[in-house]
């Protein structure tokens, strides 16, 4: 399974082709969790302590984890891979915090599909990472703009080709949920985008979008060139200039 399940909270679960003890050694090093959880930021050293180490509740004989703020990861062997199932906290009810709710289980969609990759594709890799994002824009409507829809509606594990931000790609589409895509990218060292958001809602009329690029082995160059082509893209097409 690879979408949000139903339930009193979200359920988010992804099989990849690794083992248990794998997986659960890239939820409990900092390293590891680094190459899958968010993006490159100043503040992500911070983060990764005080979501995984800080106040959590682990029980590593069963492979469980509760993270810092309630979210729960399961970790189970499926045949001769693993499962990896994140159960939401439920709401806070501080309105303040459960404004960002879905925004946080959309994130945790991203996150457990980067994870994947990282297992299956990646393992032991350093990535390098872009980021953009916009909170007046659905992520569907930046799928299609940058000309991937007919991509989105491809089966998993099938080979794309494409022109995003300029670029001509190609690679294999990843995995597809109810506002989200992501694709590896051959050029990028293998490496995988995923565009995510939210949907319109009361707090966010528009829907929110954002878009991650995990890299691998990129010289300088060719990464700040990749940098370039989306910050012009993004700046231009995200509010359909």
């Amino acid at each position: 399974m690879n979408d949000i399940q139903s339930g009193e909270t979200p359920r988010i679960e992804v099989t990849a082709a690794a083992s248990a003890d794998a997986a659960w050694q890239a939820l409990r090093d900092p390293a590891a969790i680094r190459q899958w959880h968010g993006w490159d930021a100043d503040e992500i050293e911070a983060e990764i302590d005080s979501i995984y180490f800080t106040d959590v509740v682990e029980e590593a004989d069963r492979r469980t984890l509760v993270a810092n703020g309630g979210d729960r990861f399961d970790i189970q062997p499926e045949g001769d891979g693993v499962r990896i199932t994140l159960t939401r906290a439920p709401l806070s009810g501080n309105p303040d915090w459960d404004a960002y709710y879905d925004d946080v289980t959309e994130g945790w969609t991203s996150f457990l599909h980067q994870l994947r990759f990282a297992l299956e594709r990646r393992p032991g890799m350093t990535r390098r990472t872009l980021f953009f994002a916009d909170r007046g824009t659905y992520s569907g409507t930046v799928i299609e703009r940058l000309g991937l829809d007919a991509v989105a509606g491809q089966p998993r594990g099938s080979r794309h080709t494409a022109t995003i931000a300029g670029e001509d790609v190609a690679g294999e589409v990843w995995f597809r949920s109810a506002h989200q895509l992501g694709v590896t990218v051959d050029a990028w060292g293998e490496g995988l985008l995923v565009i995510a958001g939210t949907a319109p809602s009361d707090a966010d009329p528009a829907g929110t979008s954002m878009a991650i690029l995990s890299t691998y082995g990129l010289e300088d160059a060719d990464f700040a060139q990749l940098d370039t082509r989306w910050a012009g893209w993004w700046a231009d097409h995200r509010a359909g200039e």
